[in-house]
């Protein structure tokens, strides 16, 4: 899910297509850029990767304390970009942290009696809107008019249909969009982190894993672990910690895996964090006992050229992956 506006319009590039995913974390810029001949059956291909250093000061939290650092780590970020890439139109996506986004699942009946208009979709799901900017508010605790929201519907039928809801707040994604902008880089989407990770993870897991195996997606962010339990290809379970119903990382890890027996884990962003509350990838394998794969960009596609940074084999380069993914696969 990701936040879409007037403002960010998208940029088809013919048969072929290019994605470049964009995290800007608290240290450094990651870049990722991949291309697909064709949005079906064409094999993905890693173009590109960077990753630029940020300077002191330059991230405060959430926050962009110096826009200008900011664009100027963008701009070495693209600076290398291959001529075959930079000569196409571009579809790049931006990440919003975690801790700035609030996310619920409201089912379609409730807005749709809210609104007064029928839940069987058509014209009809327009009248949700005002429904879902309420929702909007009350999970992100902002008034409407200083929020950035998207939502969608899922295809489930009646009567169990839901609707998703993603909001945060506008200046999060008002700096990210002016950085981008003085850098000379025009944005399509703008997504949140952990999102753009599980996507890349379900990538991972359609590449690397059995058909329809279940397995567990974990996301380690700055502001906590993220995970989910995937069975069928569908999301069947969640958990974020620390949150206070979990006493710990490994009873919000048990909590995730009721259901079917699970043969793996796949594990990605700032692995190293898991230091600050004493768990390692052993511990993460022994709770859940299963097998655990760090996430790697680098066997999730054909290598265009002979690409040397570390983001190709580091757990962290999901974010970025994830988001370039997005620009070729939408």
């Amino acid at each position: 899910m990701g936040f879409r506006n007037s403002w960010l319009q998208a940029v088809r590039s013919g048969r072929q297509r290019f994605g470049a995913g964009i995290d800007v974390g608290s240290q450094n810029v990651r870049l990722v850029v991949v291309s697909q001949r064709s949005r079906a059956h064409g094999a993905l291909h890693l173009e590109y990767v960077s990753t630029v250093a940020l300077a002191a000061g330059a991230m405060a939290g959430t926050e962009i304390a110096d826009r200008q650092a900011v664009a100027r780590a963008l701009r070495d970020a693209f600076a290398g970009l291959p001529r075959a890439c930079a000569a196409q139109a571009l579809r790049c996506a931006m990440a919003v942290p975690a801790s700035a986004t609030s996310t619920t699942t409201v089912p379609l009946a409730r807005l749709a009696a809210q609104s007064h208009c029928a839940d069987d979709g058509g014209h009809a799901l327009t009248a949700l809107e005002p429904a879902v900017m309420g929702e909007a508010e009350r999970i992100a605790g902002i008034e409407r008019h200083a929020l950035a929201v998207d939502w969608s519907v899922d295809e489930t039928p009646s009567p169990i249909r839901s609707v998703k809801i993603a909001a945060t707040a506008r200046q999060h994604l008002e700096a990210r969009m002016e950085c981008a902008a003085t850098a000379g880089i025009s944005l399509t989407a703008v997504d949140g982190e952990p999102h753009a990770a599980l996507r890349a993870m379900r990538y991972a897991a359609s590449r690397e894993l059995d058909p329809l195996e279940p397995y567990v997606a974990l996301w380690i962010g700055t502001d906590g672990v993220y995970g989910w339990r995937i069975v069928d290809d569908s999301i069947a379970g969640e958990m974020r910690y620390p949150a206070p119903e979990h006493a710990d990382l490994a009873d919000a890890l048990r909590d995730l895996v009721h259901g079917p027996v699970l043969d793996c884990a796949l594990v990605s962003g700032e692995v190293d964090l898991l230091d600050g509350v004493g768990f390692t990838l052993a511990d993460i394998a022994d709770v859940l006992g299963c097998t655990v794969l760090p996430f790697e960009c680098s066997v999730l596609g054909g290598l265009v050229r002979p690409l040397s940074d570390e983001l190709l084999h580091e757990p962290a380069g999901a974010v970025a992956f994830g988001l370039a993914l997005r620009g070729v696969i939408e």
